[in-house]
């Protein structure tokens, strides 16, 4: 499994962020690579959503579920479909703003993928979630 963490501090209250990034259907606006959100059902623990992803221009389809919700703390999701993951977000009170860590377990679809591609792909995940995070955080204080 690969893991990609990376935090920012946000000039915006917890609940603001909390907000903006509990919202799937705002994770195309600040995602680069989620490209679609669908059938997004219920809220808190068991919201449910289909997604569209590119994976370093490969179109993946799968499926969200929340497996933790606590209010402007943390929100954990299960992906399974073309990505198999388990993506955290942390938000923590800093100042007058928020600390956001978003921390993701996943796996590499090697076989769609191909075993050469995987340095590529993990040090471009990378770089987008630093660029998710600036996003958030573009949006947020503009």
């Amino acid at each position: 499994m690969a893991r990609a963490k990376r935090s920012i501090n946000i000039n915006a209250p917890v609940d603001k962020v909390f907000a903006y990034i509990d919202d799937p259907t705002k994770g195309p606006e600040w995602m680069p690579s989620l490209t679609e959100v669908s059938d997004v059902s219920g809220s808190g623990v068991g919201q449910h959503y289909r997604w569209k992803w590119k994976m370093v221009g490969v179109p993946l389809a799968g499926e969200s579920s929340v497996t933790e919700h606590v209010p402007n703390e943390r929100v954990v999701s299960e992906n399974k479909g073309g990505v198999t993951s388990t993506w955290m977000d942390i938000l923590e009170p800093h100042g007058d703003g928020t600390t956001l860590t978003i921390d993701v377990d996943y796996t590499i679809p090697i076989p769609v993928l191909g075993k050469l591609a995987e340095k590529l792909v993990l040090k471009r995940n990378e770089r987008e979630l630093e660029l998710a995070l600036e996003n958030v955080k573009d949006t947020l204080e503009g």
